[in-house]
């Protein structure tokens, strides 16, 4: 290593021993390596899903079964898009695997998304086929794209089909209202059954995959600054990413790991941690369709799972909620966060209830998504969201001109470059040119810097930054500020206008149960923590804060409510 090396990449001086940053990434389609491991391990369990299992062999049979048929009896070409709706089930997992198997492009949609969102999606994509459950909630709105048009052709997976034998009978008989009868809907004539396309053990032909051009997963963005755009990941951004976290976790998510996965498989961050990155490697994976308590407890008790993959509030639940004692979560021995950033109160609540090493990762859908990850070797730096994963290369430029790096230790726009970096945005040149500087180097919109050792930190998002009376004023650490009271159980500071100081920060809090505080209690303790232009102007309380589908707390829904129930100009002076 010469002192340039550390120049340029200050990281590789912390850098955990026995992973070197510079060492060769497989980027062998992730498919193709799944099938291998299901050659490999057999009968050993690949998927726990609510008791009902699934081995290697027979996950490794059902892709290449609705592979086939994919191809010969729905017509599936290389490059088609094919929508995914569907919470995790062991159907998402095989028809994932299987698109990718025959060069098609997986779209993932959010089941929760609006009828609006779903069709932009869709139509955008240009996807026609569309694989989903028969439970309402997903069947819907899938009858309803077929009614617009945008999908022609309908695979419908029969929910009780995922669960073992006596609970499959219980559902069938007790949640019969929740599932919807497809045959006898107005897109009748278009649906095909998820379970006759296994039956007919068709045998897939062999596609030619040009793993780094061909598009694994259209994954569009949650549309926070505006419409969704479609991030373009190719087979070698999807399978780099898997193998650099695998590198990173030195045999962690190898056999007998067992990996919990409760984060819905259709957004970037548990389709890579949860599924590829354990799956991959023979390790098992025990998932719900999604989070509830009392669901995650006996999963917990039952599976005895060694790593969780979660979102902050996620861990602030568990923290939190007294039906989560510490042999609930005894058997965890990493706990890895991503998605928004760790505050320091969840992260010490956490660490009353589990040994578990809890390590921040973070990344965004354009890099597939991991960029940095603490070590999971040692204790993790407070503060700081981890070093650059293996091959990953990560700059700090100006705000003011993305073109122009900052000094060492000043804060700046985290700009970064990697195999695991998107091709670019479907159909949106002038995005894609947008987002990526003159070097290559993808622009995240988060704010950071690096500290003496190399390690990254987060500031914030640069579309939450607050300009107040020309200060910059960062949500993230007037949050940070709020979680030292002990009464706060959730909090999520906006910024709104005004017109003396143009913007000002606004606090929405959500107090622990049978704890009392108001808004001038609030801030004569936070006198003590924060300057006169961080000090929020309002404090708003509320008995639940709205959060996204995987968990994270949602600052547009909050701007959308502060916009109804408030004047558009505040009146501070």
């Amino acid at each position: 290593m010469t002192s340039t090396d550390v120049n340029a990449h200050p990281w590789i001086k912390s850098y955990p021993e026995g992973i070197a940053w510079d060492t060769p990434i497989d980027t062998t389609p992730v498919h193709e390596q799944l099938l291998a491991s299901c050659a490999r391990m057999g009968d050993a369990t690949a998927l726990d899903f609510m008791g009902a299992t699934t081995s290697f062999r027979s996950l490794g049979e059902r892709i290449n079964a609705l592979a086939g048929a994919l191809q010969t009896d729905l017509g599936v070409k290389k490059g088609d898009r094919v929508a995914l709706l569907m919470p995790n089930t062991p159907f998402y997992v095989i028809a994932y695997y299987a698109v990718l198997r025959i060069g098609a492009t997986v779209v993932n949609c959010n089941p929760l998304y609006s009828l609006g969102e779903l069709s932009h999606i869709v139509s955008n994509s240009g996807a026609e086929i569309l694989i989903t459950l028969d439970l309402k909630v997903t069947f819907s709105n899938a009858e309803k794209l077929v009614g617009q048009g945008h999908v022609k052709k309908l695979v419908v997976a029969h929910f009780p089909d995922a669960l073992p034998g006596a609970k499959k009978i219980l559902y069938s008989l007790l949640k019969s209202k929740d599932l919807a009868r497809p045959e006898h809907s107005a897109a009748a004539g278009v649906v095909v059954k998820f379970a006759d396309l296994l039956g007919r053990n068709r045998t897939p032909s062999a596609v030619a995959i040009d793993a780094e051009r061909d598009v694994a997963v259209q994954q569009y963005t949650g549309g926070t600054t505006g419409t969704p755009k479609g991030a373009m990941l190719s087979h070698a951004n999807i399978a780099a990413n898997r193998a650099q976290l695998d590198i990173w976790g030195s045999g962690l998510f190898r056999p007998p790991t067992k990996v919990v996965a409760v984060l819905p498989f259709f957004h970037i961050f548990a389709m890579t941690t949860c599924m590829s990155l354990p799956l991959c490697g023979g390790a098992q994976v025990v998932m719900l369709p999604r989070f509830e308590m009392k669901a995650f407890i006996a999963l917990m008790k039952r599976t005895r799972p060694n790593v969780l993959m979660a979102v902050p509030t996620l861990l602030h639940a568990l923290a939190h909620n007294k039906g989560v004692s510490a042999d609930v979560l005894s058997s965890l021995k990493f706990a890895i966060a991503g998605g928004t950033s760790l505050s320091n109160e969840t992260r010490d609540a956490f660490g009353e209830k589990s040994d578990a090493l809890l390590a921040e990762g973070y990344g965004l859908t354009e890099a597939s998504p991991v960029v940095t990850c603490a070590a999971l070797q040692e204790a993790p730096r407070p503060g700081a969201i981890g070093l650059p994963i293996p091959a990953t290369d990560i700059r700090i430029v100006s705000l003011d001109d993305p073109e122009q790096e900052v000094a060492r230790g000043e804060r700046g726009e985290l700009v970064v470059k990697g195999p695991q970096v998107m091709l670019g945005y479907f159909s949106d040149d002038a995005a894609t040119r947008e987002v990526f500087t003159s070097a290559g180097y993808l622009r995240t919109a988060d704010v950071g810097y690096f500290d003496e050792d190399g390690y990254v930190h987060l500031v914030d998002r640069i579309k939450d930054l607050i300009i107040s009376s020309g200060f910059n004023v960062y949500p993230r650490a007037i949050e940070d500020a709020i979680y030292k009271h002990p009464a706060v159980d959730e909090t999520n500071v906006i910024g709104v206008k005004d017109a003396y100081r143009g913007e000002v920060p606004v606090a929405y809090v959500k107090l622990r149960e049978n704890e009392s505080l108001d808004e001038a209690g609030l801030k004569a303790f936070l006198r003590d923590h924060l300057s006169k232009h961080e000090m929020p102007r309002e404090v708003i309380f509320r008995d639940e804060l709205p959060k996204t589908m995987i968990g994270k707390l949602s600052k547009n829904d909050l701007r959308a409510d502060y916009e109804k129930t408030h004047s558009p100009e505040g009146q501070t002076k």
